[in-house]
């Protein structure tokens, strides 16, 4: 079963297929608390169910109720939807209160999509997937009465892309690009606001990242839960193995990739796990030295090697008698996964996975109720619009 950004694009083949027609919705701003962050999408077709959540399952409903009826003009629309409790909301003219007690505004913006009126972003959303690099999308989100730029109008970023658009107004366009070519180095997406004599425009710029991979070192049983898992997450799962009877594609149906490799001559495979994350679980003692030994000499995002501490110390003791330098040593987890407790299958597959994606997000995996900060990271408003602002007023 697809989720994620692959549901959505499957989604939209078989659109293209029957020439049919959708509304997508897009998170672009969120104040307070919210479920989802800016970025998220759903994809609301003409005929049949959505595709994608928007929120934990609040705003949903609603949305694809009245999205077709809201973009009836063809004209992309923002909608705010507050959660907090309605005798709290002071805005009830200005947001559809949902009484939640969440005390937060989602701002979603709403365009609609078909054969002959094909929106960027979705084509920006396939290049990246296809292509494993990343890309930016710059979409206005709030603007002026009578301005040169519409809610929905985009620049997109990407390598794959010959013609990634234009806004009308020329310094704006340039100001938003510069912007932009800024949120594919910093990787992060960001809240922007530019201000001229008439008036002021908000911009999403959006940072797509490619399609997360994870890499499993052993096709035993506990490699199999791992799967499953990671491509709930949408991850790209490639197996790897050196025992035949281990790497039968019929024993991890939902892997992208299983691959039998002999684990004696020369590692060939960083093309594979450099900026990936990468599970080593053989059960071999032999086939962990090489695998662990050959991705020390690379750049993974993530080494998790599975055993105890003693045995781990072992190998790496082996492996510096061959290769003294070890780069990516500090990359490297073990035991691995968070101390959970569970002792199944599957429950360290959970533990594995929750150390991967807390160490993605520069995270410690602790406890929520410990967390003194906010859930989720904010997105920025970056402080430099002011001078971006001064450079658009001078035009």
């Amino acid at each position: 079963m697809l989720s994620g950004i692959s549901a959505l694009l499957e989604a939209m083949r078989a659109l293209e297929r029957d020439n049919g027609q959708a509304v997508l919705a897009t998170v672009v701003k969120v104040e307070g608390s919210a479920y989802r962050r800016p970025g998220a999408r759903m994809l609301i077709p003409l005929y049949g169910g959505t595709v994608g959540t928007i929120s934990g399952g609040c705003l949903e409903s609603e949305v694809a109720k009245k999205a077709w009826w809201l973009t009836d003009s063809g004209e992309a629309v923002i909608r705010r939807y507050s959660t907090a409790t309605e005798e709290d909301d002071d805005d009830q003219d200005a947001a559809l209160t949902f009484g939640l007690g969440c005390n937060g505004t989602v701002h979603v913006l709403l365009e609609r999509h078909s054969a002959e009126r094909p929106l960027a972003v979705l084509d920006l959303l396939r290049q990246v997937r296809e292509s494993g690099q990343a890309g930016a999308v710059a979409t206005v989100i709030g603007c002026y009465r009578n301005a040169r730029v519409r809610v929905g109008d985009r620049l997109c970023l990407h390598p794959s892309l010959s013609d990634s658009g234009r806004l009308l107004d020329a310094a704006l366009d340039a100001e938003v690009r510069a912007d932009l070519e800024r949120t594919l180095v910093d990787g992060r997406s960001s809240l922007r606001s530019y201000r001229d004599e008439r008036g002021e425009i908000e911009v999403f710029c959006e940072y797509q990242a490619p399609q997360r991979r994870l890499v499993i070192f052993g096709a035993g049983h506990d490699a199999q839960p791992l799967t499953h898992m990671a491509k709930l997450l949408d991850w790209h799962v490639t197996v790897v193995d050196g025992r035949a009877h281990f790497t039968r594609a019929e024993r991890f149906p939902e892997a992208d990739a299983v691959l039998q490799v002999d684990a004696r001559p020369p590692y060939d495979l960083h093309a594979l796990t450099d900026g990936a994350l990468v599970a080593i679980m053989s059960h071999s003692y032999s086939q962990d030295r090489h695998w662990l030994g050959s991705v020390l000499q690379g750049s993974p995002a993530y080494i998790g090697q599975l055993g105890p501490r003693d045995r781990t110390e072992r190998l790496l003791d082996e492996i510096r008698q061959h290769s003294p330098q070890l780069p990516a040593l500090e990359r490297l987890h073990y035991p691995i996964g968070l101390d959970i407790g569970g002792d199944t299958p599957e429950s360290v597959a959970t533990a594995i996975l929750a150390e991967m994606t807390a160490a993605i997000n520069q995270r410690t995996g602790g406890m929520l109720k410990h967390r003194q900060a906010a859930i989720h990271t904010p997105t920025p408003l970056d402080c430099s619009d002011i001078e971006s602002a001064a450079r658009l007023t001078a035009s």
